[in-house]
């Protein structure tokens, strides 16, 4: 249940350092908060080796702070266990990722259901409602289609209805955008932002900047800091979505 009085996600203070062997560490997140509003589509910024995607492994649940707060829901994660971290990302977030991470000998239907198989959900229902996913996403028709029958970007519209399946407050998403061309970016970019009327919190990790316009707030990393926090447009530049 969210808790409508408090942020849908809250950093204090996050540090994350990987520990190696002859006593070397390497600190990868340091120090860093902020908040994030439901309905925000905000994007998490930074060069290659700057600490995002660690960052989205953590605000999505797939990772655990050295130090720090994370609450998520106004829940504190690092209170819950493994089998409740587990019932978060498939209840309460999705996922879309830059590979697609799509099962190339299973139907379309099939890949966008795939979250309902670990629910005990019927194959019927499964079915049903990843039809209603992928007319979503506007790919009505392709149901019974393979992966490799389809383009980069409807395998991306594929697992972006994956992403839907179990209506998350919060879809991640980790650039999504990193192996499709220019047209087909701004295809997705533009479905997300529809998303995002619709009510979805985004959180988009990338490093192009073309692909952060769309957001209206941006967060900067740089060097595992938190460098920037604030409206896009006040960064540098930013459009509107069509």
């Amino acid at each position: 249940m969210i808790n409508t009085h408090s942020p849908v996600i809250e950093v204090k203070n996050l540090c994350k350092t990987y520990f190696m062997s002859g006593g070397m560490s390497q600190s990868v997140l340091k120090d860093i908060s902020f908040s994030i509003e439901a309905g925000e589509f905000v994007a998490i910024m930074g060069h290659s080796g700057s600490g995002k995607s660690t960052l989205m492994n953590i605000l999505g649940c797939l990772d655990k702070p050295t130090s720090g707060l994370y609450l998520l829901n106004g829940d504190l994660v690092s209170d819950k266990s493994e089998l409740e971290l587990a019932s978060v990302r498939g209840h309460e977030i999705g996922f879309v990722f830059q590979n697609f991470n799509l099962l190339m000998k299973r139907t379309i239907a099939d890949n966008v259901s795939l979250p309902l198989i670990y629910q005990n959900i019927g194959e019927k229902e499964r079915y049903e409602r990843a039809l209603r996913m992928l007319e979503k996403v506007g790919l009505t028709g392709y149901e019974n289609r393979f992966p490799s029958q389809i383009s980069g970007g409807m395998q991306q519209r594929v697992a972006i209805a994956r992403s839907l399946i179990n209506n998350p407050s919060i879809i991640f998403a980790d650039e999504p955008t990193g192996n499709l061309d220019t047209a087909t970016s701004d295809e997705i970019m533009n479905l997300f932002t529809r998303l995002n009327k619709q009510g979805i919190t985004i959180v988009l990790v990338t490093h192009e900047e073309d692909v952060a316009d769309y957001a209206k707030r941006l967060i900067k990393i740089s060097d595992g800091r938190k460098e920037y926090d604030g409206l896009r447009q006040s960064y540098q530049g930013g459009r509107e979505a069509k």
